[in-house]
C-alpha cells in the first residue's frame, strides 16, 4: 500500500494554526469534502467525530489518524494536516498532537481499511519521517518526504 496514492497536494496543509481537536477534525473534513463532491463536509466530520467517540485515534508521539467508513465513496481518500502547535487530542501518551492523517474508506472496505491503518502506523513509527513531515512548509515538500520514505522502504 502506497500512502501517497491516497493523497493529492490539495488535501495537504502544512503548519496550520488550529486550537482544538474539533477544529482540526473540521479542517480535515473540509479537505476531504473538497475531493469528494458526493459527500457533504458535515457527514465526513460526523464520521470522524463518531470514530473519536469510540476512543481517541491519537497514537502518541504527536500523531493521530482520524478515520471513518462512509457510504457514497468507492475508494479510500486521505488528507494530512501538520500543526504549528500541537492540540490536546486525548492521545494515548497524553501529549499534544501536531501531525494528523485523516482517512475515509468505503463502508464495505473492512480489510483494506485495516491494511491502510497498519501501513500508516508503520509509517508514523519512523521518527525521521515524522520530523521531515513536521518540517515541511508546503504540500509538495511533504509529498516528497513521503515519496522518499516509500521508495526507501520498497528497496530495503
Amino acid at each position: 500500500m502506497h500512502i501517497t496514492h491516497l493523497l493529492t497536494a490539495d488535501r495537504i496543509v502544512c503548519q496550520q494554526e488550529l486550537a482544538s481537536k474539533k477544529r482540526v477534525l473540521e479542517a480535515l473534513a473540509g479537505l476531504l469534502a473538497a475531493s469528494i463532491p458526493s459527500l457533504p463536509e458535515v457527514d465526513i466530520f460526523d464520521s470522524l467525530l463518531n470514530r473519536e467517540r469510540l476512543g481517541s485515534t491519537g497514537l502518541g508521539t504527536g500523531v493521530a489518524i482520524p478515520h471513518g467508513r462512509m457510504t457514497g465513496i468507492d475508494a479510500p481518500v486521505g488528507a494530512i494536516i501538520t500543526l504549528k502547535n500541537g492540540v490536546d487530542y486525548d492521545a494515548v501518551d497524553h501529549q499534544p498532537v501536531d501531525l494528523l492523517f485523516a482517512l475515509v474508506v468505503p463502508e464495505a472496505s473492512t480489510d483494506e481499511h485495516l491494511q491502510i491503518l497498519a501501513a500508516l502506523a508503520r509509517m508514523f513509527s519512523d521518527r525521521k519521517l515524522c520530523e521531515n513531515l513536521r518540517a515541511s512548509q508546503d504540500a509538495e515538500q511533504l509529498l516528497r518526504a513521503l515519496d522518499g520514505w516509500e521508495l526507501h522502504r520498497a528497496t530495503a
